[in-house]
């Protein structure tokens, strides 16, 4: 079956309800236990009945149309209504705390709010300003809210002339997860929207019998890009995930082929293969010729991956050993690169090409350099428009001739292969008066066994320490004291290890094993899994 021919988000809606309108879209596990299967045509119909709902409230035009929702099914058709009235999403996290929610909500100007499945709304709503009308989609916790989805289904015809929208004209905000300081909002066209799943179909074949599972916030560009816009590009089916503790059977319901995930999630799909066959027996599997490939296949199907053609992985680095191990079982790991301000459109691993260390080459239609201070500049055809109410800061970060500030440092080697170093706000200067890049250091030490995470500083002081958070398996490991001295012992040699790699003024003084778990409950994540530094 054809591509769409036009790349603008609703025009290849449009091709695929046209093309497989009876096929599933969107299928959807629910609370009681029970699958809701969408056709294309059915999240036509659902969209354009909103868009005549939001037609019908008199809106400025484009007006700002916020979305707060973990994924579901509705996320995706409520953000195909905005589009089709004429209005921008502004997408939130389904976990911020409620004066973000309020910042957001008012920094964006947003008109409405649509309440999909949250698990903390009643902080999150308290962030919620009074006279903001509120829209609850069929997943939504138990609250009045001024507009129900079903309502809007029964007493709205779908709309006939959606809105005509301009490739360079703003599609939606995303606002920045913010690691230091209030998020930003990072306006990006129609025309961006579409070059990333366009890119990406350069580097691998995605078609529309391909599965993939949603489960990573839709409200970040990784999974919006791969998920709702490679799936309008692609006309491939969604599946969704209900929620942690269903995810296994989620992903045996979805199975998927192509998966993407992040660092952290890669490595507990490993820590819970190594409970079930530990490693030494895995050793001894793997090297007898039949039963290595059943027993790989076996560990696949148990985590729902057997049939994954292309795997990815995203948003920090994850350790050559963990990727060395999948591609053992016969899953090949691409790393990528992007940001919210180049709607993840950057550099990626070629299949058969994973150049360990480093985050591929750039991506189709992009450019990258490095500037004098070393940090990575990336001219992306996915570049954002600028941030919402802040020329100054647009200015700073994008260039008048397209060329954006990651804020990382970096090295072009190899075959125009692009290596993270660090960040450039991260460095820190220790009392010696030397300058300390902490993230290479941390990916060394990370690569040490039952470590989840680590955060090397030592702003003014002698020398940098690191701060160490172990995996709940060695943390239990070493509830005793023996193990917990063995441990102690391991980790002291593995900093002596890697001391010997590093210059004097880097080596760690000591490293720290932290008690309390980092999460983004307790402020000390980003939505999307990054270190706060300055928590």
């Amino acid at each position: 079956m054809s591509k769409p021919t036009s790349h603008m988000p609703l025009d290849c809606f449009a091709h695929w309800v046209e093309k497989k309108g009876d096929k599933d879209y969107l299928v959807q596990p629910m609370a009681d236990g029970s699958v809701v299967n969408l056709t294309w045509k059915e999240v036509d119909d659902q969209a354009r009945r909103f868009a005549s709902f939001l037609k019908a409230q008199d809106l400025p035009e484009k007006s700002q149309i916020a979305i707060m929702s973990a994924n579901c099914a509705w996320w995706i058709i409520a953000d195909l209504g905005i589009w089709m009235a004429g209005h921008n999403s502004v997408p939130l996290y389904p976990d911020l705390a409620a004066d973000t929610v309020q910042y957001i909500l008012e920094h964006s100007e947003s008109k409405m709010l649509v309440v999909g499945k949250l698990a903390k709304w009643k902080d999150m709503g308290q962030g919620v300003p009074d006279n903001m009308p509120t829209i609850a989609l069929p997943i939504c916790p138990e609250d009045r809210f001024d507009h129900k989805w079903d309502d809007i289904m029964a007493n709205h015809e779908p709309l006939g002339d959606i809105a005509q929208r301009d490739p360079d004209e703003m599609a939606t905000m995303v606002y920045t997860s913010g690691s230091t300081g209030r998020p930003k909002g990072v306006m990006l066209s129609f025309k961006a929207l579409q070059a990333t799943p366009q890119a990406t179909g350069e580097v691998v074949s995605i078609h529309e019998n391909d599965r993939m599972l949603s489960y990573l916030p839709l409200a970040h560009v990784y999974e919006r890009a791969n998920i709702e816009q490679g799936s309008l590009y692609t006309g491939m089916t969604v599946y969704f995930a209900d929620s942690l503790a269903t995810f296994q059977k989620d992903l045996q319901r979805a199975r998927p082929t192509i998966f993407l995930s992040v660092p952290r999630l890669w490595v507990k799909f490993q820590e819970g293969v190594n409970q079930k066959m530990p490693p030494s027996k895995q050793k001894t599997l793997f090297k007898i010729p039949i039963v290595s490939g059943i027993v790989k296949k076996k560990i696949l199907a148990q985590l729902g991956l057997d049939e994954v053609r292309f795997a990815c992985t995203a948003s920090a680095p994850l350790s050559a050993d963990i990727i060395a191990w999948y591609k053992s079982l016969g899953l090949e790991l691409l790393e990528a690169y992007g940001m919210s301000e180049n709607f993840g459109l950057s550099h990626s691993h070629r299949p058969g090409d994973p150049a360990i260390g480093t985050v591929g080459p750039p991506g189709h239609g992009v450019e990258h350099k490095i500037a004098d201070n070393g940090e990575i500049l990336v001219r992306s055809p996915a570049n954002m428009l600028g941030y919402y109410k802040n020329p100054e800061k647009t200015r700073e970060d994008l260039t008048e001739d397209g060329w954006l500030h990651t804020g990382d440092m970096g090295e072009i080697v190899g075959n125009n292969h692009l290596k993270i170093t660090g960040r450039v706000k991260e460095l820190f200067k220790t009392s010696k008066g030397k300058y300390i890049a902490p993230a290479p250091i941390e990916n060394k030490l990370i690569n040490h066994s039952g470590i989840e995470a680590v955060c090397v500083a030592g702003a003014n002081r002698e020398q940098p320490y690191a701060l160490v958070l172990l995996d709940e398996e060695t943390k239990k490991k070493c509830s005793n004291g023996g193990a917990q001295e063995a441990y102690a012992s391991e980790l002291e040699a593995a900093i002596k290890a890697i001391n010997a790699e590093l210059d004097h003024h880097e080596q760690l003084a000591f490293a720290v094993i932290v008690k309390d778990q980092w999460s983004i409950d307790n402020g000390f994540l980003t939505p999307t899994m990054k270190i706060k530094r300055n928590v």
